[in-house]
C-alpha cells in the first residue's frame, strides 16, 4: 500500500508535462503525481485524450494553440521550433508549487512570484543536446539545416533552465547531463516500477523465446536485436510500435515476431514467459528492464546509461559494451548459458517501489519549499 505525506494533502500544487499523446514512462511518473493531487490542473502542449489514462484524463487540462492544429496528435514533433513560444504564452498557474515533468519543453513554464519550481527532469531536451543522428538523420545537408535551430532551442533550454529552484532526476546518468547543460545540480530519486503488478508467474520454466519491449525508432537500437536474432535463429518477440516497423519487418528473420502494441496485462504475461529480455539501445533509465526484473526474467542489455544503475552483472542480467551484433551475441549466449534464480531478480526490481520514488521525491519538495535551489 503506498502512503503520501500528511501534509501533500493540503499543499497546492499544479503539474506540467510536455505533451499528453501516450502512455509512457514520463505518463506513469505523472500518474503517480496526479494520485498524489487528485484535483491539480495539468499544462501541457497538447491532450489527446483517448491516449491517455483515465487518471490522467480526470484532472484539469490547459493546452497550448497547437492542440488546434489539424493532425496535430501524429505530427506534433513537426513543431520542434514552436514550443518555446507556445509554452510561454500558457497562463502560470495559482498553486504555491509547480512541479514539472519534463524532457522538452514543461520546464519552461512561466510561474508567479512566490510560486516554487521543482522539475523531476527525464533529461536535458534530448532533441537539442543529444542523439542528434537519431532524430535529424546523418545527412549534412540536413545538418546543417537543423543547426542553427539546435543552437536556438539549446540556448532557450539552458535559459528556462534558470526558472527551475530545484531539480531532480531519474539517473546519475542524466544527474551528471544535467550539471554539464545546465550547471546545476540534481537529486536522484529513481522512477518507480509497479512491483505489485508485475509479478513472477507460477511457472520458473520459460517459453522459448526472448522478448524486445520498445517503441521502433531509430535510437532504441532494435534493429541490432533483429539482425541479431536472425543469425542466431532463436525466437523472438517484438513487442511496441512506431516509424521503423517496415524496415525492422524487412529486416527480421522467420524466428522473429513483431507482436505490436500491447497492453500492460498482455506484457506482463510476455515477461513472465520470456527466457531473458534484450535492451539493446542507451535510454536515459529504461522501465523496461525493471518490469522484466520485477517478473523474475533476466536482462541482456548495452552498458550504458540508466540501466547501469538497475541491472546487477551476473545476478540479474549480462552487458554488452559496443552497440554491435557480435557483442549482442555473445551477451545473449553468456546469459542463455547461465542459471538465474527468479527471487534473486525480483529482490533487485524491489529496490524501485513506487514507494521508494514517492519517499525520495518527498525529501526533493521538502527542500525545494524550504528554498534550498540546486
Amino acid at each position: 500500500m503506498i502512503t503520501y505525506p500528511p501534509s501533500w494533502s493540503v499543499l497546492s500544487v499544479a503539474l506540467a508535462h510536455d505533451w499528453l499523446t501516450g502512455m509512457r514512462g514520463g505518463e506513469r511518473v505523472l500518474e503517480y503525481l496526479c494520485r498524489a493531487w487528485p484535483g491539480a490542473p495539468i499544462s501541457t502542449l497538447i491532450h489527446n485524450p483517448a491516449a491517455v489514462s483515465a487518471t490522467i484524463n480526470a484532472h484539469p487540462v490547459t493546452t497550448t494553440w497547437l492542440q488546434h492544429v489539424p493532425g496535430i496528435y501524429r505530427h506534433y514533433r513537426w513543431f520542434l521550433p514552436c514550443y518555446p513560444q507556445a509554452v510561454s504564452r500558457l497562463p502560470p498557474p495559482a498553486a504555491r508549487v509547480l512541479i514539472s515533468t519534463s524532457h522538452c519543453i514543461a520546464k519552461g513554464l512561466q510561474t508567479r512570484p512566490g510560486t516554487f519550481h521543482l522539475c523531476y527532469c527525464f533529461t536535458p531536451m534530448r532533441y537539442a543536446w543529444t542523439f542528434h543522428d537519431e532524430y535529424f538523420g546523418r545527412n549534412p545537408a540536413k545538418r546543417l539545416l537543423v543547426s542553427p535551430l539546435l543552437a536556438a532551442l539549446r540556448d532557450w533550454d539552458r535559459r528556462a533552465s534558470e526558472r527551475v529552484d530545484r531539480f531532480v532526476t531519474l539517473s546519475r546518468h542524466v544527474q551528471d547531463r544535467i550539471r554539464r547543460f545546465y550547471g546545476r545540480a540534481a537529486d536522484v530519486v529513481h522512477p518507480p516500477v509497479d512491483t505489485d503488478f508485475f509479478t513472477p508467474g507460477a511457472e520458473e520454466a520459460h517459453g522459448g523465446y526472448d522478448l524486445v519491449v520498445s517503441a521502433l525508432v531509430p535510437y532504441k537500437r532494435v534493429d541490432l536485436a533483429v539482425s541479431a536474432y536472425r543469425r542466431l535463429g532463436w525466437p523472438l518477440k517484438i513487442a511496441g510500435t512506431g516509424t521503423g516497423y517496415d524496415s525492422l519487418r524487412r529486416l527480421a528473420g522467420p524466428q522473429t515476431e513483431f507482436l505490436g502494441w500491447q497492453t500492460d496485462a498482455q506484457l506482463c504475461a510476455l515477461y513472465r514467459r520470456a527466457r531473458l529480455l534484450v535492451f539493446p539501445g542507451e535510454e536515459d533509465f529504461g522501465l523496461v528492464p525493471l518490469e522484466a526484473q520485477a517478473c523474475g526474467r533476466p536482462v541482456v542489455a548495452l552498458a550504458r546509461g540508466g540501466v547501469v544503475e538497475t541491472v546487477v552483472a551476473g545476478q540479474t542480467g549480462v552487458f554488452f559494451a559496443e552497440q554491435t551484433e557480435a557483442a549482442l551475441l555473445a551477451a545473449v549466449e553468456t546469459a542463455a548459458a547461465q542459471r538465474w534464480s527468479r527471487a534473486a531478480i525480483r529482490r533487485q526490481a524491489e529496490r524501485f517501489t513506487p514507494q521508494c520514488f514517492l519517499d525520495g521525491l518527498a525529501r526533493s519538495l521538502d527542500l525545494c519549499l524550504a528554498g534550498a535551489r540546486t
